[in-house]
């Protein structure tokens, strides 16, 4: 039978009005009148397809609309949050204006700005404005301390806005590495001293993120703690890697640079392997913290993943594990006995 006709006759004979799913389905499939043993894979793709098509019209057009206002959520967040990192500019700035003649207490409303605006957004272009201000003001032939110090305060604001994960750290280190490279680039016979104070500012930033992360540890509340829960194995595994990511990160960036830049950031790897020491050990510091207090809860997370997979969902699932172990068997099945029809023919 024509696919088309096929479809068009189940459409007609399924029936709504029966309040069983299997009812439907069993009806709709008897009016067809069809020789079950000689459908083809298109008749039987038809069928299902259809069925599928008719059954879950409705959930499909709410999936849809609910799809459609999440993105419309998402860009209205983007937007207000964009709006709001503006506010906060537009207020700092006019607290700013009014203590501008009082250096101390302007320092301290720049270091409070510091800890309130969102720096991911604006890390390039901080990392960049800090560094070259550092040249500009140098009077004495060297900026490697108060650029240490600065890329340390960076690194370490930008780090503890959000979750301490791999992927996480690896951007904030890139953004900041790659600017101060292309900084570096653009003044080559300061290159060694500003990427250096750039490597040992964000290695003070990173050590400094993680012992925070492993103070508060222990304060931290029952909501968070789920939310580590859901992460353990992974922020187990991160913390016991903190210093191969920052090398990566060196090594990496060194391997996109110029073959001068490269040079003076493998050169500087090197040296400063030695000095990883206090991350790997506050990095292991932390690690140990967490599974002493929160391994119990971890066990009970499996627990729950336990329960999880006696779900309908991942008992339908092992059933179609099998299933389809069972096409493959009987695809291998017919294969060997095609070739072996195949020999037989040739010998005969």
């Amino acid at each position: 039978m024509d696919t088309q006709e096929l479809e068009q006759k189940l459409l007609d004979a399924y029936n709504k009005r029966y309040k069983s799913l299997q009812k439907r389905v069993t009806t709709a499939i008897e009016a067809l009148n069809l020789d079950a043993d000689t459908l083809s894979l298109d008749e039987i793709r038809t069928i299902t397809n259809t069925i599928v098509d008719k059954e879950t019209k409705t959930l499909k057009s709410d999936l849809e609309k609910l799809l459609a206002e999440k993105e419309a959520i998402e860009r209205a967040l983007e937007k207000k949050s964009e709006e709001l990192q503006e506010v906060k500019y537009e207020i700092f700035h006019a607290i700013e204006d009014e203590f501008k003649e009082s250096k101390p207490t302007l320092s301290k409303i720049h270091q409070i700005k510091l800890q309130s605006i969102d720096l991911y957004d604006i890390l390039s272009e901080m990392v960049e404005s800090a560094i070259i201000t550092a040249l500009e003001k140098d009077s004495d032939g060297d900026i490697t301390e108060p650029t240490i110090e600065v890329i340390k305060e960076i690194t370490f604001e930008s780090i503890k806005e959000g979750p301490l994960n791999t992927i996480r750290i690896r951007k904030i280190l890139s953004t900041i590495l790659a600017t101060s490279i292309d900084v570096a680039e653009a003044s080559p016979n300061r290159a060694e001293e500003i990427l250096g104070a750039t490597l040992r500012g964000m290695r003070a930033g990173l050590i400094r993120s993680i012992d925070r992360f492993k103070k508060r540890l222990a304060y931290m509340p029952v909501e968070a703690k789920h939310i580590l829960i859901e992460d353990y194995d992974t922020i187990i595994e991160d913390l016991h890697q903190t210093d191969t990511l920052f090398s990566q990160v060196i090594v990496t960036k060194a391997s996109e640079s110029s073959p001068t830049i490269r040079k003076v950031l493998l050169d500087i790897n090197k040296d400063m392997h030695y000095d990883l020491e206090e991350l790997v050990h506050i990095s292991k510091e932390a690690a140990e913290i967490m599974k002493e207090k929160f391994s119990n809860f971890a066990k009970l997370a499996v627990k729950k993943a336990d329960v999880a997979l006696n779900s309908p969902k991942a008992k339908e699932a092992k059933r179609m594990g099998k299933e389809a172990w069972e096409v493959a068997r009987e695809a291998l099945g017919s294969a060997i006995k095609s070739a072996k029809d195949a020999m037989d023919k040739k010998d005969k």
